[in-house]
């Protein structure tokens, strides 16, 4: 609660909007955003109007959604969205604007202006994106810059972003990384026989369908390892006309057993995950995979690259390949096909996760830094570095 006792109110920016939205943010939103409803937040989410249409109305599990209309453009969509969406909260004057991600950051410096309270949330270093020029590149750094400098509180979903923000910055970030939430194991398998997949006899990725994802050393590892009766689904769309996408779509067609489901979730999206025999993410970029999350608590085996996101859940050597050798990646898809894990691997998968982040306790993380946000005791540019500590230590607040 503020001062005078009213619920805090929070707008946050940054996403597409949600449910079932396809996107590492929008998933990233969908967990936390309830939970901060159930912790006495007033929260409004700034959605962009193609994706949340108007027939899902203005609220969803005690979150009111404001839709505001962005372009089609996948080059202005965010950076438009984001400064309409700063010149409402200007006018609505909440407690907290939340910004999510590097690219709608760059809007930090008008909503300081506007006299704002700023908390912006690094979701990873998108400007090592495969699909971005030159430009689109230099406009996310700045967008990077101002996010760090401008924001009275930072938050990174991993330790190595936060790393990053102290190198390059010399300012700390509180730490409050992608939760877990174990699903319900479905009892039914429906979604497969839409596919024609066999429970056990498929691998699974699921991610937008972008360059960095790497899915055609997927497709080439899969068919170098020359699984009979197997097959490799992937799980997930692009934005529109893309040529990754339309060359990924062409490669598909053209390899035996493979598998393109386009965007899926609900019930369809549970049932693929856990009825495959394990996950596979060959990523160059991420900033700590929620899909990867995912599957394993659907209690898969994965297989990731060893890209330090990835490397920060502490796996075992054997869920890992160097990023971008192929050979190594058909070596753990056959290993992985030859032994398939039993069910008590599986549970004791589930279990290992259920005692590492809980959404409720990162919720409760993300409150105390709207609150120190609103301390006016606090120093925009004070440099700090961050203390060494519990996982989830704030590192600034010394």
């Amino acid at each position: 609660m503020t001062a005078d006792r009213r619920p805090l109110h929070v707008m946050m920016l940054g996403l597409r909007g949600f449910p079932d939205v396809q996107g590492g943010v929008e998933r990233h939103a969908e967990e936390l955003c309830p939970l901060l409803v159930k912790l006495g937040c007033d929260v409004e989410v700034l959605v962009r109007s193609r994706y949340v249409p108007p027939e899902r109305g203005t609220r969803w599990r005690g979150v009111r959604y404001l839709r505001i209309w962005s372009p089609k453009s996948a080059a202005l969509e965010t950076i438009v969205h984001s400064f309409l969406a700063v010149l409402v909260a200007g006018w609505r004057r909440p407690d907290i604007v939340h910004i999510h991600a590097i690219g709608p950051a760059l809007m930090a410096p008008l909503a300081r202006l506007l006299g704002l309270h700023v908390v912006v949330t690094h979701h990873g270093p998108d400007y090592q994106r495969e699909k971005w020029g030159r430009a689109p590149k230099w406009v996310l750094r700045l967008g990077e810059m101002a996010g760090m400098r401008f924001a009275h509180r930072r938050i990174a979903v991993s330790r190595t972003i936060a790393k990053l923000v102290r190198r390059k910055y010399h300012l700390a970030c509180h730490v409050i990384p992608n939760g877990v939430s174990l699903p319900a194991l479905p009892s039914t398998a429906s979604a497969l026989a839409k596919f024609d997949l066999t429970p056990g006899k498929y691998l699974l990725t699921v991610s937008r369908l972008v360059p960095e994802k790497r899915h055609i050393d997927l497709i080439t590892a899969f068919r170098a390892a020359n699984l009979s009766e197997w097959k490799l689904v992937l799980v997930g769309g692009d934005g529109g006309a893309d040529p990754y996408a339309d060359r990924l779509r062409q490669l598909g067609r053209s390899t035996s057993g493979i598998v393109m489901t386009g965007v899926q979730t609900g019930n369809a999206l549970r049932e693929l995950y856990a009825h495959a025999a394990a996950f596979v993410l060959p990523s160059s970029h991420e900033g700590l995979p929620i899909a990867l999350i995912e599957a394993l608590g659907y209690g898969l085996p994965v297989i990731a690259s060893d890209i330090p996101p990835h490397l920060e859940l502490g796996l075992p050597d054997a869920h890992y390949f160097p990023l971008g050798d192929v050979l190594a990646l058909t070596a753990r898809m056959q290993q992985f096909v030859a032994t398939p894990w039993p069910a008590d691997a599986r549970r004791a998968a589930r279990e290992w996760l259920a005692n590492r982040d809980d959404w409720r306790i990162l919720a409760e993380l993300t409150l105390s830094s709207y609150r120190r946000a609103l301390d006016p005791r606090r120093n925009l540019f004070t440099r700090r570095p961050a203390a060494r500590g519990p996982r989830h230590a704030v590192s600034a607040s010394r």
